[in-house]
C-alpha cells in the first residue's frame, strides 16, 4: 500500500509505523511535523520507520512529532514489534531490533486471537555518567544534582537508557502536579546542561516496589506513558534506594513492569494495541512540505 501507515499505542502513547520504501516522499522534518499534527494531519506522538539493519533482524528509526530523532522508545519498540508480527514481516515471537540507542531483544506475548497483546523488551543498561546523556557537568555520576529551572531550585538524577532522562523525586506521600510538569518539563528539556536536550520524569515512590511518574518527552511534550521514561525512573529509584526491583511504574496512561538487574540492565514488559491501518490521501501528501 503506497503511503501506508500502521497506528498503535502503548498505554496511550501513540505512534505511526511506516515503511519508507512504500512512501512516495522522504520523511523530512517538515513532512513529519505535518503528518504528526493532531489538527491538520493524521496526529501522532511520533513516527516509527522500518529500516535495514546489518546487526539485527530489523532496524528502526524513531522520529518525534517535532521532526527530531529519538535514540530509543520503549512504547515505540512494543508498537513496532506488534506491527512486524501483525503485518507478516515476521512470524517469530522473539527477534532483535537495532535503534540509534542500541540493539534490543523483544519477546511477544500473544493473546487467544493470536495478536501480540504485550511484549517484553530487553532495554539495555542504564548509565548515570554525564557523557552518556550527554550532560556538561564534570562529575562521575549524575546523582541528586542541584539544578535551577523554571525559577525553582531542584535536584535531578541523570540517566541514559540509550536516550537521555532527567529524573526528579518527591518524597513518598507528596505529589507532583500537572502544572509542575508543564513548567519544569520544557525548562529542563532545553536546559543548557543538556546539549542534546532531555526527557523529564517527575517521580514519587508509592510503595516498596512502585513509583508514579509524570512524563515530559523531548520533542513531544506531555505524554500519557513512556517505556524509556519508566526504565529511567525505575533505575534512578533503585539507585537511590527508594524502591526495589522489580518496579511497577504507574503513569496517567497505565502501568509497566520494569526489572532492574544488579548491573542496571533493564527489562520492560507491557501491553500494546493496534488501532488502525490505512494510507495517507494523495491530496494530503501534496500539502506536505
Amino acid at each position: 500500500m503506497k503511503n501506508g501507515f500502521f497506528r498503535g499505542h502503548g498505554l496511550g502513547n501513540d505512534y505511526l509505523v511506516m515503511d519508507p520504501t512504500d512512501l512516495t516522499f522522504k520523511l523530512t522534518v517538515g513532512k513529519i511535523r505535518g503528518i504528526c499534527d493532531r489538527h491538520w494531519g493524521l496526529g501522532s506522538d511520533g513516527i516509527l520507520a522500518l529500516v535495514p539493519s546489518k546487526n539485527a533482524d530489523f532496524g528502526l528509526r524513531i522520529f518525534n512529532p517535532d521532526g527530531s530523532e529519538a535514540e530509543k522508545s520503549g512504547n515505540g519498540l512494543r508498537i513496532f514489534a506488534r506491527y512486524l508480527h501483525a503485518t507478516g514481516k515476521t512470524k517469530k515471537k522473539q527477534f532483535t531490533v537495532e535503534t540509534k540507542g542500541g540493539l534490543v531483544s523483544i519477546s511477544l506475548h500473544l493473546d487467544r486471537h493470536g495478536d501480540a497483546a504485550a511484549a517484553t523488551v530487553e532495554m539495555g543498561q542504564a548509565s548515570f555518567q554525564p557523557a552518556a546523556l550527554p550532560c556538561t557537568l564534570p562529575m562521575d555520576e549524575l546523582i541528586q544534582v542541584p539544578i535551577e529551572a523554571a525559577g525553582r531550585s531542584l535536584q535531578f538524577t541523570g540517566v541514559s537508557v540509550g536516550n537521555p532522562h532527567c529524573v526528579l523525586f518527591k518524597k513518598a506521600g507528596e505529589a507532583w502536579s500537572r502544572e509542575d510538569l508543564l513548567t519544569i518539563g520544557p525548562a529542563l528539556e532545553n536546559h543548557p546542561l543538556f546539549p542534546k536536550r532531555t526527557n523529564v520524569q517527575l517521580t514519587v515512590p508509592t510503595g516498596p516496589k512502585e513509583i508514579y511518574i509524570l512524563i515530559w518527552e523531548r520533542g513531544a511534550g506531555e505524554t500519557q506513558a513512556s517505556g524509556s521514561s519508566s526504565c529511567a525512573a525505575a533505575s534512578a529509584a533503585v539507585r537511590l534506594g527508594l524502591v526495589k526491583s522489580p518496579v511497577t511504574v504507574k503513569m496517567p496512561g497505565g502501568m509497566l513492569n520494569i526489572e532492574v538487574a544488579h548491573d542496571f540492565s533493564l527489562t520492560m514488559k507491557g501491553p500494546v494495541a493496534e488501532v488502525a491501518r490505512g494510507a495517507l490521501s494523495p491530496s494530503f501528501v501534496r500539502t506536505l512540505r
